[in-house]
């Protein structure tokens, strides 16, 4: 008897514990999709808000800057959101990510979706997330401490809204483009901000008569490849500064593209500047690529505009060397790298094209941490997403993860830099020999029929005969390995790919061609 009663309470005891931790691990799990539905309700106000303000012509600096901070912690928003539906790995190492197999480890820890109750949410134990400061990736996303964050900075923007709604009244309504939420080309990604920031310099009038600056110049400095030359033909590009200058030149100092009469006229600036093509003209000349060397040319290129151009005539200059941006007259604009939460939505439009996410957690989780490495290259995005686009295939993921292009911190356009990037996705017996860039007018029909595509090379397999090799050496001679599109111009990154199997001779392929030449 004294036994029955003792395991009656026993059990009871166990039950009431079981019930306890059921019933508080369903109230954490409430409690967690409540502020990540509250996190998407604040994203669709603020986005909403962010569109309308990019639909104003807004001079004021302050409200600006309140308008980056908008967009900053929109996409911190997102790409929580993101990190959690699909269940990212963000945290592991390629190791981890991808079992000896080559496939992708599966997402951790499930829980009901916020977006669709008939789907899974996958909350990675170990994942990552966006911190402001610095291009850095923090772990643990999916804690309470991130989600907390998150929604604590989005709540005060979002007590906010009213206030800056109230500031927009005063803004000027601008034409734009329809909003989409898919990168293309032809489109500029991110720099909103920036750009107005350019449009105000070059639409401010100075004022002659309080000692302002005849010819007013403005520096944009950054590192190659982070988007300095895109920006400013946008700005340039845009009707409000069109219809402002009489003349708009983009020059090197070797050649110079005249925007009014969309042609390049392939004269030295300083060329034009004697021959005083620009006497009596509101001008604005844009200056790219000013180096360090270049710049006795360039105070005397001022010295001459200062002389022949009507007030109010504008100056913009891109560099990688703050000394250069010495000789403006107003504060730089400084370009970094995109902010992870920022470049990841940048990558992910080019590896999925717009594809549902959701479908694809497994390939999201490799293609985090194929961006991580790329360290925010928009050449790396636009090559390494362009090819696993064509390839969703779990094992070629884990294999460019693996391979080494996070092995460089450059950003940039470089030919090197372009090459061992490519080269990456090479099979082994095909070498990447040499990387040019050919530019065209917008005005002529690109020629891209006759090169090859990087999918093509990325799927060429060794050969069993001689003819088959010559024949790939000869196909692959011209391979585009991307493009770049601006308002005026197309840039082509044509590449010479060089088959390098041997077919029971000592001579590889490329050296046999080469014989034959």
């Amino acid at each position: 008897m004294a036994e029955a009663i003792l395991s009656a309470i026993i059990g009871d005891v166990v039950g009431r514990a079981v019930s306890l931790l059921i019933g508080r691990f369903t109230s954490d799990r409430e409690s967690t999709e409540g502020k990540l539905q509250r996190i998407s309700h604040l994203l669709i106000r603020i986005h909403s808000v962010v569109e309308e303000a990019k639909a104003r012509q807004i001079s004021n600096h302050g409200t600006l800057q309140w308008l980056s901070e908008l967009i900053d912690g929109e996409y911190q928003g997102c790409y929580l959101l993101d990190s959690i539906s699909i269940g990212c790995g963000g945290g592991q190492e390629a190791d981890e990510l991808c079992d000896d197999d080559g496939k992708v480890a599966p997402p951790q820890v499930s829980t009901l979706s916020l977006f669709n109750p008939a789907k899974r949410v996958r909350v990675a134990g170990r994942g990552t997330i966006w911190r402001r400061s610095t291009f850095s990736w923090r772990h643990d996303v999916g804690d309470d401490d991130d989600i907390d964050r998150v929604l604590g900075r989005l709540q005060g923007m979002s007590h906010d809204l009213r206030e800056f709604i109230m500031l927009l009244q005063d803004c000027k309504p601008i034409r734009r483009p329809l909003a989409t939420s898919i990168f293309r080309d032809g489109q500029m990604f991110g720099r909103h901000v920036e750009k107005e920031m350019i449009i105000n310099f070059l639409l401010h009038e100075d004022d002659q008569s309080t000692g302002g600056e005849l010819l007013g110049v403005l520096p944009i400095v950054g590192d190659s490849g982070v988007g300095k030359t895109t920006l400013v033909q946008y700005a340039c590009d845009d009707a409000r500064v069109r219809n402002h200058f009489s003349v708009i030149l983009l020059c090197s100092f070797s050649c110079t593209y005249d925007v009014k009469k969309s042609e390049e006229t392939g004269v030295d600036p300083l060329d034009v500047v004697r021959r005083d093509s620009f006497c009596g003209k509101k001008c604005l000349l844009v200056l790219e690529d000013v180096y360090m060397n270049m710049k006795h040319k360039l105070e005397e290129l001022l010295q001459g505009l200062m002389r022949c151009c009507k007030g109010g005539s504008k100056v913009i200059i891109t560099t990688n060397n703050r000394r250069v941006a010495n000789v403006g007259t107003v504060d730089p604009i400084v370009l970094t790298a995109l902010r992870c939460a920022e470049y990841w939505f940048f990558f992910k439009a080019h590896a999925f094209a717009g594809a549902d996410v959701e479908d694809n957690p497994r390939l999201i989780s490799a293609g985090k941490q194929i961006a991580r490495k790329l360290n925010g290259s928009f050449f790396g995005a636009k090559i390494i997403g362009g090819v696993i686009r064509d390839h969703p295939d779990p094992k070629f993921w884990c294999k460019v993860l693996r391979s080494n292009i996070g092995r460089t911190c450059m950003l940039g356009e470089g030919m090197g830099y372009i090459s061992d990037l490519a080269e990456n996705l090479l099979p082994g017996h095909l070498d990447m020999c040499k990387v040019t860039k050919v530019t065209v007018s917008k005005d002529l029909s690109p020629r891209t029929t006759e090169v090859a595509r990087l999918k093509d090379v990325c799927e060429a397999v060794p050969h069993d005969n001689k003819m088959a090799c010559w024949a790939d050496d000869a196909r692959f001679a011209n391979v585009l390995v991307c493009k770049s599109v601006f308002p005026f111009c197309y840039d082509y990154y044509i590449a010479r790919c060089s088959c390098t199997c041997t077919v029971g001779s000592s001579n590889s392929c490329s050296k046999l061609v080469l014989s034959l030449v």
